[in-house]
């Protein structure tokens, strides 16, 4: 069986794109999806005039007239993970000074467009013989979990799953962050829950793990070490010889889990520069790392046969 895997894709409907075409163009047989859906930017496209929009775009102002033209400018921020809203003037002040509106708006907006892109996955692996194996990540928000869903796709978080031969164990969640995202726990209650999962596996089956946060100083885990996030999530970090310095951030709870199960594959993602692959015992652990910003495609290969890896291979598109 080849499996096809890549995560993180922050919003960018261009590498949405690649990845629900990726199965077909590799020949694989299941589609994995390690989580980090959505975006964080809300775009307000704003009607000054009737059928004159207006929208900040880094730092500038793009204005357009034609039907055509704001159909652009909204893909055009779609593409580069950027939610376009459309509205008021009234609506925009309104945004702009109750950030508990914008809140759900951006809430909104992310699920609609999750519900979109299951439709457009669905309709795009009709056919083809293909799932898609999905969870969120640490970075998602619970309401969009309901819109990960079609006829071709299964949300599969914190669930075991046949996959062909195969019984995949999935979790989205993590351990804590700077940023206080919504699916985090301290490390002794994630790997309690992390334990109950594995208990439900088969033993005589060999298990791929699709865990969205690495395992802790694995080498799939090295990001800059925080100093501060201050209250509208700027960081800063802490720099050794005037360069940033460098940490593991994974989960003791996911290197414990491993080693505890000893699968035959883990896949992992969440931070987008520590793209490697490793072995922690006989588990082959991977993170094909993010460019979702630059519209690639990262993501992993891997070929099994029975209990053994035939092969496997980093990829971008």
């Amino acid at each position: 069986m080849l499996i096809y895997y890549a995560a993180d894709m922050h919003g960018s409907e261009q590498v949405w794109r690649k990845f629900i075409n990726a199965g077909k163009f590799y020949e694989a047989d299941a589609l994995i999806l390690g989580g980090d859906l959505t975006g964080k930017v809300l775009v307000p496209v704003v009607e000054e005039k009737s059928g004159r929009y207006v929208a900040r775009v880094f730092g500038r102002l793009e204005k357009v007239k034609r039907p055509r033209d704001l159909e652009d400018l909204e893909n055009s921020l779609r593409f580069n993970g950027f939610y376009p809203y459309r509205c008021s003037i009234e609506e925009n002040e309104r945004l702009d000074g109750d950030p508990e509106y914008r809140e759900q708006v951006m809430r909104d907006v992310m699920v609609e467009t999750v519900r979109r892109w299951s439709a457009m996955a669905d309709a795009r692996l009709d056919g083809t013989g293909l799932h898609l194996y999905a969870i969120p990540g640490n970075d998602d928000a619970f309401e969009i979990d309901e819109a990960l869903t079609g006829e071709h796709i299964s949300n599969v978080d914190n669930q075991v799953v046949r996959v062909g031969d195969y019984e995949l164990l999935s979790s989205s969640w993590g351990n804590p962050s700077p940023w206080h995202t919504p699916r985090e726990k301290e490390e002794d209650d994630l790997l309690e829950m992390f334990r109950g999962l594995a208990d439900q596996l088969d033993p005589e089956r060999p298990a791929i793990f699709n865990l969205h946060v690495p395992p802790y100083d694995s080498g799939l885990d090295t990001g800059p070490e925080i100093k501060e996030v201050d209250k509208d999530g700027q960081v800063t970090v802490k720099k050794l010889g005037g360069q940033p310095s460098q940490v593991p951030v994974g989960s003791r709870a996911v290197r414990c889990i491993i080693e505890e199960r000893r699968p035959l594959v883990g896949l992992h993602s969440h931070i987008h520069e520590s793209k490697n692959a490793v072995k922690i015992g006989p588990t082959l652990c991977m993170n094909p790392g993010s460019s979702y910003q630059d519209g690639v495609l990262d993501g992993a290969l891997v070929e099994l046969s029975g209990n053994e890896i035939v092969r496997y291979q980093f990829v971008s598109g």
